[in-house]
C-alpha cells in the first residue's frame, strides 16, 4: 500500500509539472477589426447577399459585448475609446475619461514596448474610430486638433482619407510638411507597391472620407490592409493594427440597405485577407467586432413570403443591442462570453502581458 501511495503521488506531481509547462502560446501580433455600426443582422447579410462563402464562417471563438457609454446608447467615439483604453466615457470623447483627462491607448502602450502600430479606415483618418487609437480630445469634432495629434503620434502606418485636415487649416500650417519633417513618407494619390519597415508611412487618398465601395473605392480597404500587414510583418517587431470598415454605419444612418450591404461585403472580403495572413503566420490574434449597431437593421420576410428577405430599419440612429465579437488565433478563446466593450482592451492587454 505504501508503494502504491508513493507511485500515485509521483504520478500526480509529474502531471502537475507537465501542466504548468504546457502553456498556450501568446500571440505576437494583434489585428483588431471594427465594422462601424455592425450588429448581428448586418453580419447576417454576409450569408445571404454574396455568392461566395462568408469569411465569418472561419472564426473559432465568438462572444457578445455590451456597448453602452456613460449613456445607454454609445456613439463611435466613446465606443472606440472603450476598446482602445478600457475606460467607459461620454459620447464624443476621443480617448479621454469622463473628466476629459487623456487616457493611454493601446497604441500608446505598445509603441513604447517597441511594437509596430497602424490604423486603416474607409473614413477620414481623423474620424471618431481611428482617432480614438492615436489622439486625445474632449470632442470628436475637433478635427484640426486631432490632425495635430496624428502628426505627433507614434503610429507607424496609417491609410484612409482626410488630407484636407492636414492642409486646409485655419492656422495655415501644412501638416503634410510636418509629417515629412518627422520622417513619415506620405502619399495623397495611391498606395505604395512596397514599403521599408525602417520607415513610417501615411496614405491619405481623399480630401475627407473615402468614397463608398459602390462608388469608386474599389479594393482600397483590402489592399491597404495587405500593405499594412506586409509592412508590419517584415519587421522583427510585433505589431498592432486597427482596421475600420467605417461606412457600414453610414448605410445604417441613411437607411440605405444597398449601401450598408455593399460595405459589409467589402469588410467581409478584408476579413478574408486578414485571416489568410493569420493562418499562414500562426502567431496573430484577429478580433472582429463593432462599436455599436446602427439603424435597427434586420432581415425581415417580404410580404409575409418566407422565401424572400427585405432589409428593414427601425431608426436612423444607433441602438443598444449587444454586438458580436469574433476571434481567431492564439488566445482567441479569451473573447468568448458576454462582457462590457471595455473588456476588449483588457483582454488584448492580458494576452500581450500587462
Amino acid at each position: 500500500m505504501k508503494f502504491l501511495s508513493k507511485t500515485y503521488l509521483l504520478a500526480v506531481l509529474i502531471i502537475g509539472c507537465q501542466g504548468n509547462t504546457d502553456q498556450a502560446p501568446k500571440p505576437r501580433n494583434i489585428i483588431l477589426m471594427i465594422g462601424d455600426g455592425m450588429g448581428l443582422s448586418q453580419v447576417s447579410s454576409a450569408f445571404y447577399y454574396q455568392k461566395d462563402s462568408s469569411n465569418f464562417y472561419r472564426f473559432t471563438s465568438m462572444g457578445l459585448i455590451k456597448t453602452s457609454s456613460t449613456s445607454k446608447v454609445t456613439d463611435s467615439a466613446a465606443g472606440a475609446t472603450a476598446m482602445s483604453t478600457g475606460v467607459t466615457t461620454y459620447n464624443g470623447a476621443i480617448s479621454v475619461d469622463p473628466d476629459s483627462i487623456a487616457l493611454e491607448t493601446i497604441v500608446d502602450i505598445l509603441s513604447l514596448r517597441g511594437w509596430k502600430t497602424g490604423v486603416v479606415s474607409t473614413s477620414s483618418i481623423q474620424h471618431a474610430t481611428p482617432a480614438a487609437f492615436y489622439a486625445h480630445n474632449k470632442s470628436r469634432r475637433n478635427y484640426e486638433e486631432i490632425s495635430l495629434d496624428l502628426v505627433d503620434s507614434n503610429i507607424d502606418f496609417f491609410a484612409g482619407g482626410g488630407y484636407a485636415g492636414l492642409t486646409q487649416r485655419p492656422d495655415s500650417i501644412n501638416l503634410l510638411d510636418s509629417l515629412s519633417a518627422k520622417g513619415i513618407i506620405w502619399d495623397t494619390l495611391k498606395l505604395a507597391k512596397s514599403t521599408d519597415p525602417e520607415e513610417k508611412y501615411g496614405f491619405l487618398l481623399s480630401e475627407w472620407h473615402m468614397p463608398p465601395a459602390s462608388d469608386g473605392r474599389g479594393d482600397f480597404l483590402s489592399n491597404a490592409v495587405k500593405l499594412a500587414i506586409d509592412y508590419c510583418s517584415t519587421s522583427n517587431d510585433p505589431f498592432f493594427l486597427m482596421v475600420e470598415g467605417s461606412q457600414i454605419d453610414w448605410g445604417g444612418h441613411e437607411n440605405e440597405p444597398d449601401y450598408l450591404i455593399s460595405e459589409l461585403l467589402d469588410f467581409d472580403k478584408t476579413i478574408g485577407a486578414v485571416l489568410d495572413f493569420a493562418e499562414r503566420d500562426g502567431n496573430t490574434l484577429v478580433i472582429v467586432t463593432a462599436d455599436h449597431e446602427t439603424g435597427g437593421f434586420t432581415l425581415a420576410t417580404k410580404d409575409h413570403d418566407y422565401n424572400k428577405i427585405e432589409p428593414t430599419f427601425s431608426t436612423t440612429g444607433h441602438s443598444a443591442t449587444l454586438i458580436p465579437v469574433f476571434a481567431f488565433g492564439p488566445e482567441a478563446e479569451k473573447f468568448t462570453g458576454i462582457y462590457k466593450n471595455t473588456a476588449i482592451f483588457d483582454k488584448m492587454m492580458e494576452v500581450v502581458g500587462e
